[in-house]
């Protein structure tokens, strides 16, 4: 969680390395709408952590609705404070993330997964580090899924994977390998 301006310029960096961006490049005026939606989202968590006063809050609401807005034209339901350093959204399209679910570093989420609760829950998934969400995954409930996890395209995943560095697929989810998740994230993270 970003507690400080520290953190918040360390997660800025990670997310720059896995979304392959260079270093000293801002984003320009057109395009790079999803490193604008994440720096938007640093921003946001930074704000409702760290900042405090009238100056605090009025900052704070201005990112907010940039942040909502960019939200809604890229497809995103992700809230803030849920991603650790190091997330990487590679593609557009609908993303939706329940508030209450935690991960780790280094996640990778490809366009239409859901990550959420059911069943009238408010609790959804912890997520460790270096985990991979293929295209359309979905995973729903109070599961916990293992460091180094890869999850495929079209998986559902319903019940905990407790093996770190192995790879799921299917509806229901099952183990089809013990491939871990590196090959699909950024190689400049490890």
């Amino acid at each position: 969680m970003i507690d400080s301006k520290e953190a918040y310029r360390r997660y800025l960096a990670q997310d720059r390395l896995a979304l392959n961006r260079q270093q000293d490049r801002h984003p320009g005026f057109f395009g790079d709408e999803i490193w604008k939606f994440e720096i938007l989202l640093r921003k946001v968590e930074y704000d409702l952590n760290c900042r405090r006063g009238v100056f605090g809050r009025i900052v704070g609401k201005y990112h907010k609705f940039r942040f909502h807005r960019l939200s809604v034209k890229l497809g995103f339901t992700i809230p803030p404070n849920v991603f650790g350093e190091g997330l990487s959204i590679p593609h557009y399209g609908t993303i939706v993330v329940h508030g209450s679910v935690r991960a780790g570093r280094n996640c990778r989420l490809q366009e239409g997964v859901t990550i959420g609760a059911t069943n009238g829950s408010h609790k959804a998934a912890m997520i460790g580090d270096n985990c991979y969400f293929g295209s359309g995954a979905k995973v729903l409930g109070e599961v916990t899924i293992a460091d180094d996890v890869a999850i495929g395209a079209g998986a559902v995943v319903t019940k905990d994977i407790t093996e770190p560095g192995t790879t799921w697929a299917g509806v229901p989810a099952r183990k089809i390998s013990d491939r871990d998740s590196h090959s699909n994230l950024c190689k400049a993270l490890f």
